[in-house]
């Protein structure tokens, strides 16, 4: 079972046993109890599932979709190493992955 670091938004920091070939999101949210509205509900079109990923691991998550892209890069939090976590699948390859819940929009 893979492990998530996260940063909640108020700093504080969690290890979350995350389920694998569940997004990120859901592992975020659904197993760490963290506060992310996922109100798309993971279909890549409201971008309040928005991290930032540890640049180390930014890598191995996998190619961000223009739709992907497009969402992050018109948030007044964009950063490089922002994705949408609904679009990152959880496996082994990411145990360990650090992630910041970036400010809410």
């Amino acid at each position: 079972m893979p492990k998530i670091n996260a940063v909640d938004r108020d700093g504080s920091e969690k290890v979350i046993d995350a389920e694998n070939g569940l997004s990120l999101m859901l592992n975020l949210r659904d197993n760490g109890g963290l506060d992310i509205a996922s109100i798309c509900g993971g279909m890549c079109s409201c971008a309040t599932c928005h991290v930032y990923v540890d640049k180390d691991w930014l890598g191995k998550t996998g190619e961000q979709s223009p739709d992907e892209f497009e969402l992050v890069e018109f948030s007044e939090h964009y950063q490089e190493n922002s994705r949408l976590s609904c679009q990152i699948e959880m496996s082994d390859d990411l145990d360990g992955i650090k992630v910041t819940l970036a400010p809410e929009d």
